[in-house]
């Protein structure tokens, strides 16, 4: 019997995060339990509004955050507040398919829009990759807003 997966990040700022990969992913930030988000509305007020409504002190409305899929395919996001600094190289990192189908020149043009779009809402371009089949078809490194590296391929 196979399993969904929740993948979780540690974070600094768990809202700054969860914004930019629900951004980088199409994904959205969910309402807080049993509401419903007004057209146009950001969903992190609506968080504010409920933790405040719950007695949650302020200092703790930024303690975790939650980015998923509208159709319910992909893994849900969740990040998590940690006071430790990111120390060293991701050991396990996400592909963004940013060029399904696309080779050569068609393909590293596409992951370079992607990229383009990714650092205007806060990653920073690591690396590119040049293709070389038959074993790879080039990639671009990136990393979020805290540094978690990922790949455009």
């Amino acid at each position: 019997m196979s399993r969904t997966i929740q993948v979780t990040f540690d974070a600094h700022d768990p809202e700054r995060l969860s914004r930019f990969w629900a951004d980088a992913m199409g994904y959205v930030n969910p309402p807080p339990p049993g509401r419903e988000l007004a057209a146009g509305q950001d969903p992190f007020d609506a968080w504010h509004d409920f933790l405040r409504e719950a007695g949650v002190p302020e200092s703790q409305w930024n303690s975790a955050s939650a980015a998923e899929d509208p159709d319910g395919v992909g893994p849900r996001l969740f990040f998590q507040q940690v006071a430790e600094d990111k120390v060293a190289k991701n050991r396990v990192h996400l592909d963004l398919r940013a060029a399904p189908g696309l080779q050569g020149e068609e393909r590293m043009a596409a992951l370079e829009a992607e990229s383009e779009r990714l650092v205007a809402i806060g990653a920073t371009r690591v690396a590119r990759h040049e293709p070389a089949p038959p074993m790879t078809h080039g990639h671009l490194v990136m990393a979020d807003p805290e540094g978690n590296e990922f790949c455009l391929d």
